[in-house]
C-alpha cells in the first residue's frame, strides 16, 4: 500500500534577537557608567572674562531725516547740501576712528534719499553704517 505523501511544514530559519538585545543592553549600561568618567570634571579651569561693550559705551554719530525733509546730524540742524562737510568733520573729529553712523530716516522717506545719505557718510569716511528700525510689537520710537 502506498503512503500518502505528506507535505512537510517549511522550515522557517529565524534569527534569535534575544541575545542581541541582552549584548546591546549591557553595552549601553557600560557606556551610561563610563562616559561620566572619561570627562574632565576635576579639571580646574580660569575662563577669561569677556567685555561686552554696549551701546552707552559705542562711539555714534546720529543722522536724522524727518518726514518734512529736516536733516540733523547728533543736535545740530543741517542743510542736505552740507550734510557731507558736516560729517568729514565730525568723523575727522571723533576720538574712535571706527565711529558707527546711525541713519535714522522717517518710515515715509523714499529709498533714494536714504541710500544717497549713506553714500555722503561712505565718503565722509565712515567705516561702519547702520539703519534704524522699529523692533517689531513695539510702539516707541
Amino acid at each position: 500500500m502506498k503512503q500518502p505523501l505528506v507535505q512537510p511544514k517549511p522550515v522557517f530559519a529565524r534569527i534569535n534577537v534575544t541575545p542581541i538585545i541582552d549584548v546591546a543592553l549591557v553595552l549601553v549600561i557600560i557606556l551610561l557608567i563610563t562616559a561620566p568618567m572619561i570627562t574632565a570634571l576635576n579639571m580646574e579651569i580660569d575662563l577669561p572674562q569677556a567685555k561686552t561693550r554696549s551701546i552707552e559705551d559705542e562711539v555714534r554719530l546720529s543722522i536724522t531725516l524727518g518726514r518734512d525733509g529736516d536733516l540733523a546730524v547728533d543736535d545740530e540742524l543741517v542743510a542736505p547740501n552740507d550734510l557731507l562737510k558736516v560729517l568729514v568733520t565730525k568723523i575727522s573729529q571723533a576720538s574712535d576712528k571706527n565711529i558707527l553712523v546711525v541713519v535714522r530716516a522717517d518710515a515715509s522717506t523714499t529709498h533714494g534719499t536714504v541710500k544717497q545719505i549713506i553714500n555722503d557718510a561712505r565718503t565722509a569716511g565712515a567705516k561702519r553704517i547702520a539703519v534704524a528700525t522699529r523692533q517689531r510689537g513695539n510702539g516707541t520710537r
